[in-house]
């Protein structure tokens, strides 16, 4: 077989590591240092938010990279990663000039280990030159699915060639030697697939920890409570892992039902006096007019009144008094624009990394970015729907988002189904429980009044993956912004 030679790589340059680079037969190892730097571009040029998040997905590590430079700078941005904080060109730059390389096992290019990591990547300029080779994102996962390829391809290379050379020497049995290069190529395809599968037993006694929580428990709610008896006593609450969809038209009232689900949660409840770290995303109005609502809804004061100044002392007392619950509640408000799933994933991440958040509400769907706008607008939903779902799994709380219905269901004067979610199929498929919000106003000649000011409005569980569909009579209360159980009304 003929020898390996070692080469200077035309890639390495003054600013460049120096490193030296392998030639087999004569070709040098696959690669792509083009779409290595772009990839670390886009990671500066973003903070290390929604294309960090990409590639902690794909678990790409640092050896992965094929120059020792760009290895380097990834474990540094690894490290601001893990840490949950995020960077820019200078705060790399300064963390890179205070470590020196025998910090890291790239001493071996560096047998004294003096210079500072900085200095082995090639210094400010270096950094510099990454951050401003690429002006937009967008192809951030296609550099990634590059760079991974490209690795694989050296690790069977070196595989093979480490194959060929015991194929002349070996001196054990066939069936033994065939056996171990199985399980060499068998450890590289490994990489290439997640190992997510668990034994039974491990399910089994999760599953055991969780009935016996219940039986102990006695019809109490096993997840986070809605505040709303009837449909707490067809979900026993929101549950862990599960990603919950609340669907109506416009000017139903899904922020004000979504505001009284989060109230619910964070306000102390129970023998055990149980709150719910909460979060909420609203895409669509700032976190101040959020807070407004959630005053009046709690205090129960009409909101037109509080915004012309006309409320009474006992009215200013109950608000003063929701204030002063509302700050000390473990409630959450992120009302930042232009958010893709990646991007939310990564914040919600980041929270529940410094204490577990209880519940997470999007609002709403439609208004989520997508990740690449060149596909077809239900494949973006489709993939915004996905990473929901994934994110509920991951960070073990529900997830409530809500959706736009679209206008079928008052052109034909029947009740929604789940066919009416605008966009993608996916979102129902996705969803372990389906909630519907709508008025039987313009479907039936009679109309149900309450009171003044307020109007009946249906709540239809229309998927419900672990238990029963139904639907929930509910009492909106528009003055407050504010739904109440409709049996509890005094008529």
């Amino acid at each position: 077989m003929a020898e390996s030679k070692r080469r200077k790589s035309s890639h390495d340059s003054p600013g460049h590591s120096g490193a030296e680079s392998t030639v087999v037969h004569g070709r040098e190892l696959p690669c792509n240092v083009d779409a290595e730097e772009g990839l670390l571009g886009a990671i500066i040029l973003d903070g290390g938010k929604e294309v960090m998040t990409i590639c902690m997905e794909a678990k790409l590590e640092p050896q992965v990279f094929y120059k020792p430079s760009h290895q380097i700078i990834f474990k540094i941005i690894c490290e601001f990663y893990n840490a949950g904080s995020i960077f820019d060109e200078v705060l790399l730059i300064d963390r890179l000039k205070s470590r020196t390389v025998d910090t890291l096992p790239e001493r071996k290019y560096d047998p004294e280990g003096q210079r500072s990591l900085l200095e082995f990547v090639g210094g400010d300029a270096a950094v510099s030159r990454l951050s401003n080779r690429i002006e937009t994102l967008a192809f951030a996962r296609h550099w990634l699915e590059i760079i991974k390829e490209k690795y694989m391809l050296r690790r069977l290379i070196t595989t093979a060639g480490s194959v060929m050379d015991r194929c002349f020497t070996q001196q054990d049995k066939l069936d033994n030697f065939i056996e171990q290069v199985e399980q060499e190529l068998f450890a590289i395809s490994q990489d290439r697939v997640s190992d997510s599968a668990k034994s039974v037993k491990t399910a089994v006694e999760g599953a055991e920890q969780l009935i016996q929580k219940l039986l102990q428990s006695k019809g109490e709610l096993s997840g986070v409570p809605s505040g709303f008896k009837d449909l707490d006593a067809l979900t026993f609450g929101f549950q862990q892992g599960d990603m919950v969809v609340l669907a109506a038209r416009p000017s139903m009232g899904k922020t004000a039902f979504a505001l009284n689900l989060a109230e619910s949660a964070i306000m102390p409840r129970g023998r055990e006096n149980k709150t719910h770290r909460t979060l909420m995303y609203s895409l669509e109005m700032s976190a101040e007019s959020l807070a407004m609502r959630m005053l009046c809804s709690r205090a129960r004061v009409d909101s037109e009144k509080v915004r012309g100044g006309w409320i009474n002392a006992d009215e200013g007392r109950q608000i003063v008094q929701a204030a002063r619950e509302l700050k000390s509640s473990p409630f959450l408000i992120d009302d930042s624009s232009n958010l893709s799933i990646l991007e939310l994933r990564a914040k919600a991440r980041r929270l529940a990394a410094k204490e577990p958040l209880g519940l997470i509400i999007i609002d709403y769907l439609q208004l989520i970015s997508p990740i690449d706008s060149r596909v077809p607008r239900e494949q973006q939903v489709a993939e915004i729907s996905r990473g929901i779902k994934a994110m509920a799994k991951e960070l073990k709380c529900p997830v409530i988002v809500l959706a736009q219905l679209n206008r079928e269901s008052e052109k034909e004067k029947r009740s929604p189904r789940m066919s009416d979610l605008r966009e993608s199929g996916s979102i129902e498929q996705d969803a372990d429980l389906v909630m519907m919000l709508y008025s039987k106003k313009d479907r039936d000649k009679e109309q149900e009044v309450v009171s003044k000011g307020a109007e009946v409005r249906q709540l239809m569980i229309a998927k419900q993956r672990n238990g029963p569909v139904g639907e929930v009579t509910l009492t909106f209360i528009k003055d407050h912004s504010r739904f109440e159980s409709y049996v509890e009304q005094k008529l």
